[in-house]
């Protein structure tokens, strides 16, 4: 399991009955987390909480303020700063265990010596767009979500990353996957999150167990001798790192060679040390490519 060893910002507080307490930077919310499966004893400060979200039985959710918050704030992560925003449907614009990959991304493409060149798919908020643009890649983010790809531009004036070269485009991954092979376009590193549902905006569907075999095998064809990684990112519970391994190596291996690698995410828990799962990654290298 891979856990992010950077965060000052961001900390797991405590996980038990199907919620996690967090804190972003000075303000803590409560959180549902369908892996929290365990009722250990909560602590006083659980009621201290300043925003408490409560998922409805008839789908969604709201929250509960408990003192005043600020609409929006930042929180950094190493030299990335990130705006937090507690959305309707319980996010906050950011994945925090995903800083783990952001950190291998950044020794991935920091080890080449030429600069490399990313496509980031379903890229959500940026993270991932800005750590490859920092660690100097050009970068090509896309997401279905117009609101999304705002975020992520906030983002990247936050990070005073507005400079570096990083196409802004809202679509549908799929069809601009397509085009680009039109194009006869080939990237070093592709990153891919891909959501467990979700509509394109032409009303494209999108239901992963169904859609990723057929997806990865359009999107390596992006690829070719010189590139150098794919990234696969799964929440959905189906989806282990075991089977993401088996069909990137299925996928990739036997036409660009390589290994396959595959993991955890986690975040530590801070008040005991243990660490709760929060999906997995498979990344293909290519041969030669080597991870710290």
């Amino acid at each position: 399991m891979r856990t992010a060893k950077n965060w000052k910002d961001f900390e797991l507080l405590d996980c038990s009955g199907g919620e996690k307490l967090e804190r972003w930077g000075s303000v803590t919310l409560v959180r549902p987390d369908p892996q929290v499966i365990w009722n250990t004893p909560k602590s006083p400060r659980w009621e201290q909480a300043d925003a408490h979200y409560h998922r409805s039985q008839a789908g969604g959710g709201r929250w509960e303020i408990r003192r005043k918050i600020p609409g929006e704030w930042q929180i950094a992560y190493r030299d990335l700063r990130f705006v937090v925003r507690p959305t309707g449907f319980k996010h906050t614009g950011l994945f925090p265990e995903q800083a783990a990959n952001w950190d291998l991304l950044d020794s991935l493409i920091r080890k080449e010596d030429k600069p490399m060149e990313v496509l980031n798919l379903f890229a959500y908020t940026g993270g991932a767009t800005l750590a490859c643009a920092a660690a100097g890649a050009k970068v090509c983010h896309v997401d279905a979500a117009k609101g999304m790809v705002s975020w992520a531009r906030e983002n990247a004036r936050a990070s005073g990353l507005s400079d570096k070269p990083i196409r802004w485009i809202v679509d549908d991954c799929d069809k601009f996957v397509s085009r680009e092979l039109r194009r006869q376009k080939r990237y070093d590193g592709i990153i891919m999150d891909p959501p467990s549902y979700g509509r394109g905006p032409g009303g494209e569907v999108w239901k992963l167990e169904d859609s990723i075999y057929d997806f990865v095998t359009l999107c390596a064809q992006l690829l070719d001798k010189d590139s150098r990684f794919l990234l696969l990112n799964s929440y959905t519970t189906g989806l282990s790192p075991s089977v993401m391994r088996y069909l990137l190596e299925s996928i990739l291996c036997p036409v660009l060679g390589g290994r396959v690698e595959s993991y955890e995410l986690g975040l530590t828990v801070s008040g005991d040390g243990r660490v709760l799962p929060c999906g997995g990654s498979a990344l293909w290298l290519a041969s030669g490519v080597t991870l710290e």
